[in-house]
């Protein structure tokens, strides 16, 4: 008799996990844009992180969102500031993604940015980068979701946009 999972063309029994191993499992698996959120904190030091869960809310207005942790160190510039600048990367942009991922002390030291609107953080050569202000902040757990509306905004050159797919960075079609 056949089992449920080879109904489905499944060859081998999955591996049935807990709820945070099915979770890190499943979403390793789901390929996501990825941005990088800017701030500053209150003292003027530059704060930012790497992220891939950039959404579009509405065109009219412009918004978006964004999740993060709350224990992530950009949390207490993200809670205490009115604006952000979100940079949508592309290809040419993975090493400015890698250092926006290390630890909080090294993702400013380089010469990847300069000081951009209302002096936050500006990535150089992105594809696209929006100012934008922080209209709310929704604790979940031990996460927020922070929504944001568009105040203005660039383009840069073009460039495929860089994702994030089992652990790695990729292009549309191959690993980068």
């Amino acid at each position: 008799m056949r089992q449920w999972w080879q109904s489905r063309g499944v060859d081998s029994e999955p591996q049935i996990t807990d709820d945070v191993s099915a979770f890190k499992l499943a979403f390793r698996r789901l390929a996501a844009g990825v941005s990088v959120i800017t701030a500053l904190h209150p003292d003027g030091r530059p704060a930012g992180f790497t992220a891939t869960s950039l959404a579009s809310l509405a065109a009219d207005p412009p918004m978006a969102t964004f999740n993060m942790a709350r224990r992530a160190t950009a949390w207490p510039a993200i809670e205490q500031t009115e604006h952000v600048l979100v940079h949508l990367l592309g290809v040419r942009n993975r090493a400015a993604a890698e250092t926006l991922s290390l630890d909080a002390e090294q993702r400013f030291a380089g010469d990847h940015w300069a000081p951009g609107p209302l002096g936050l953080p500006l990535l150089n050569d992105v594809p696209a980068w929006m100012l934008c202000r922080i209209v709310g902040r929704y604790p979940i757990e031990q996460s927020a979701t922070i929504v944001v509306r568009i105040e203005e905004g660039a383009l840069g050159a073009p460039d495929v946009p860089l994702l994030y797919h089992e652990r790695s960075y990729w292009k549309p079609g191959d690993r980068v």
